[in-house]
């Protein structure tokens, strides 16, 4: 029985998710609550999706980029609930070893991702509140493209080697990952080899990411803050500070997470594998179907489309 756990599986042609280690007599049970939060962000981001593509008005810089957010969330959500679900429903535990390398890639590209439409987010207010006259010439709908784009292949450019390495380490020690998902650390900590250079190159890509976009955000929201406080009635500077309301519940929601399963992670040695597990898994699902909400219920806009929606299907 030991041998079995320490014969080389070099680029091993599947590996075995063990769901949520320890409480495995509990899967079902706790599908519920993620089943729950999936359907909420599916049927959430496809509702924006559909509200800005029918309604002309809202045909600009801000919900383009809110339409970003939505598909990200959709491709970040469906890249782990699936698979999550028929591990607890169906006891599928078994993934390709390339399909696993495409969820990793896809999980971190897209958090990336949605790390850099949060920053387009904030230069669309700071533009829209401190230099309202340019706005529609500043952000035209080619340069809100390429903004879009440029968040992408930045995504997708920094999380490429996270994939070239893990895939070139010999894996010895099991094939098990003690997780509901392909997390990059948890499929790299199977290899027997040196992994310090994924180690470290993960961790610096986090770091510099959230701290460079952290900073983007802080002094567009400075400046924003210096525009608001300078108008000349009180209505007048909370009418300006509720178009920000959204976004930076969103940001709270994205950051916060990102930060306590991070720290979880790296410093909750004490913490039981299951908590990590679970922490990582409420990481990328919250967002998710907490942003359709948050822009549903704070943006006049799309919660007077979506009154009217339902009161036409209604009548």
């Amino acid at each position: 029985m030991s041998d079995s756990n320490t014969t080389e599986f070099t680029n091993p042609s599947t590996f075995i998710l063990l769901g949520i280690p320890g409480l495995e007599v509990a899967h079902v049970w706790i599908s519920i609550p993620f089943c729950a939060m999936y359907v909420i962000a599916i049927l959430g981001n496809f509702t924006i999706l559909f509200i800005v593509k029918t309604e002309l008005s809202l045909h600009g810089p801000m919900y383009y980029f809110l339409c970003m957010l939505a598909v990200t969330d959709l491709v970040l959500s469906t890249s782990i609930l699936p698979k999550m679900l028929s591990i607890f429903w169906f006891n599928s535990r078994e993934i390709d070893f390339s399909a696993c390398l495409t969820q990793l890639y896809l999980i971190h590209c897209f958090i990336v991702m949605e790390s850099g439409i949060l920053v387009a987010m904030a230069f669309d207010r700071y533009v829209a509140i401190c230099d309202p006259l340019r706005h529609s010439t500043i952000l035209t709908n080619p340069v809100v493209a390429k903004i879009g784009l440029a968040a992408l292949l930045r995504g997708g450019m920094l999380v490429l080697p996270y994939v070239l390495l893990a895939r070139q380490w010999p894996y010895c020690r099991t094939n098990i990952i003690p997780h509901t998902h392909c997390e990059h650390m948890a499929v790299v900590k199977l290899a027997c080899a040196d992994i310090r250079v994924s180690s470290y190159y993960g961790l610096s890509v986090a770091i510099s990411v959230i701290s460079m976009d952290v900073l983007f955000i802080a002094v567009s929201y400075i400046q924003i803050l210096r525009a608001i406080f300078s108008l000349p009635t009180k209505d007048a500077r909370l009418k300006t500070f509720g178009t920000c309301i959204s976004h930076l519940c969103t940001i709270l929601v994205f950051y916060i997470s990102a930060l306590f399963s991070s720290l979880t992670y790296r410093f909750g040695q004490n913490v039981a594998l299951h908590f990590h597990v679970l922490i990582a898994n409420v990481y990328f699902l919250v967002p998710s179907m907490l942003n359709p909400i948050i822009y549903g219920v704070r943006t006049k806009q799309i919660r007077d489309r979506l009154l009217r929606l339902f009161t036409h299907k209604g009548a």
